[in-house]
């Protein structure tokens, strides 16, 4: 079990007033504009890791490109996008929806899912991402999806502490407004997480990534973005597209970005030392 004496910063090595920022990037694997964006923000931008989608269509794509980097399995359940989909690795029936591949919004999912077959879909996602080479460092479910139910948390929670792995958890939903407490039960089992997540999809992250800069509180705060180049496969998804691309210009080629972490004094980190530490425990 981690120690309940020292907080998360203490823990990695830092003073207990210490702000460490995960600037992680969702959906790698979801398109090639996604892939190319997702690894340039790594490589070239400031962003500290990311989260692979197995069950997309460009993450085998996203593996080949694979150089080592802080990278995580984006557990993926839904398909939002109306004209782009993907489906279950597991041909599980219950998480298939009417119109091919997965349910596109979360109610859909939590009315029809089967706990047994998300876990077996889950664990099989992991299973393959570690079978293709994938030295994963975190778990983070896509659009939250496991991480609100209590039967589908229990999936999450049994496939952190079976792998090992820290998971992403929301800092601005209360464990009174799930109904339950997620976050006591993770650092029960022994799963580290971040302090603070800003739970929050909007279209694009600009103002949100440099609000959340601005007001860091001491702890560690994970902040995600969806960076993605510009082209013509990822702009016929529509305007959401837009925001991907502002991202991709945010964190890779903006000094707003950087110049928002210099002033913050915050120190950048990955979830591979979150991972470092659940696992010396």
């Amino acid at each position: 079990m981690i120690s309940a004496q020292k907080t998360l910063v203490e823990q990695l090595g830092h003073s207990p007033d210490a702000r460490l920022v995960i600037l992680s990037c969702d959906d790698l694997g979801a398109f090639h504009a996604a892939n190319v964006g997702v690894y340039d923000a790594l490589n070239k931008g400031l962003a500290t890791c990311a989260s692979l989608m197995v069950p997309a269509p460009w993450a085998r794509h996203a593996i080949n490109c694979y150089n080592g980097e802080d990278i995580g399995v984006h557990l993926t359940l839904n398909a939002e996008h109306p004209s782009y989909r993907w489906g279950s690795i597991t041909n599980a029936p219950s998480l298939a929806s009417g119109e091919g591949g997965f349910p596109r919004t979360i109610d859909d999912l939590w009315e029809h899912a089967d706990p047994a077959e998300v876990l077996r879909e889950c664990r099989a996602q992991i299973e393959r991402a570690l079978a293709w080479g994938l030295d994963a460092t975190h778990l983070a479910p896509h659009l939250t999806a496991i991480t609100l139910r209590p039967e589908f948390f229990d999936v999450y929670l049994e496939l952190a502490v079976e792998f090992r792995l820290p998971i992403r958890l929301p800092s601005s939903i209360t464990e009174y407004q799930a109904g339950f407490p997620f976050r006591k039960l993770a650092a029960q089992s022994g799963v580290v997480f971040p302090d603070f997540f800003d739970h929050d999809w909007r279209n694009g992250s600009r103002d949100r990534v440099l609000h959340s800069l601005a007001n860091l509180e001491p702890g560690v705060t994970e902040i995600h973005l969806q960076p993605c180049i510009d082209t013509p496969e990822v702009r016929a998804l529509g305007d959401v597209a837009l925001g991907w691309i502002d991202d991709y210009e945010l964190i890779v080629n903006d000094n707003k970005l950087h110049d928002a972490i210099t002033n913050s004094g915050a120190t950048l980190i990955g979830f591979r030392k979150l991972r470092d530490l659940m696992r010396s425990s």
